[in-house]
């Protein structure tokens, strides 16, 4: 009969998060290098291959241990699902160090699984809850902030007097548009925006501007 393993794993929602609190935490489980797996994707996105190749090595009577039952999903339904699939598909045992109760390896009766239910089903509702209201703060804080006249995503260029004089010189038929871009360090497509929103933009430069789009985009 082949052995049973014990599986971890570990899941920051980016790149810039640090691992180092689950990574300390599964190794005191004396979980073999091998068999800890880590993802570090959003919840979000939720394609995570690490997790996707524990799942194809986790056998019935095995033990995944997480740190807690928020690793496992993105949300309430997910965590709920993803627990089925261990525990009635695969067969397999869970358990999450920062919750004691959640240990199908130890509660196996039936008053035990009953409160593994309960508890199991409270907590990815709370984790799921706190990060809708982590969403809504958010909102509400960029609604406080637009009210203050605050502005938000990237800043308009700033129209200086040499952005005049190019378009000046551009408007004449002295320069090319993708040249006037080149003097003033942005790109093509930029200028013929920022010419459009001047107040002094005229039929003459919107035909110029048509003109210089269709040279674009046959060059492209």
């Amino acid at each position: 009969m082949e052995e049973k393993q014990i599986y971890g794993y570990i899941r920051v929602s980016s790149r810039d998060q640090n691992e180092a609190r689950q990574v300390a935490a599964l190794s005191a489980c004396e979980i073999p290098k091998k068999n800890l797996f880590m993802d570090k994707r959003s919840g979000k996105n939720f394609d995570r291959p690490a997790y996707k190749a524990l799942m194809k090595k986790l056998q019935p009577g095995d033990l995944l241990i997480v740190m807690s039952i928020d690793r496992l999903g993105r949300n309430y339904e997910e965590i709920l699902r993803q627990w089925r699939i261990i525990t009635k598909e695969i067969h397999a045992d869970i358990r999450v160090l920062d919750m004691p109760l959640l240990d199908t390896s130890v509660h196996r009766d039936l008053t035990g699984t009953l409160i593994s239910d309960i508890v199991l089903q409270l907590l990815s509702y709370v984790a799921q809850n706190e990060r809708e209201n982590i969403r809504r703060r958010q909102r509400e804080g960029i609604e406080a902030a637009k009210s203050r006249g605050v502005q938000f995503g990237r800043r308009p260029m700033e129209v200086t007097e040499e952005f005049d004089k190019q378009m000046e010189m551009w408007s004449q038929g002295q320069i090319s548009a993708r040249g006037a871009a080149r003097n003033l360090g942005i790109s093509h497509q930029t200028f013929l925006r920022r010419v459009k929103n001047k107040p002094a933009y005229t039929e003459c430069m919107a035909e110029r501007c048509g003109k210089d789009s269709k040279k674009e985009k046959a060059g492209s």
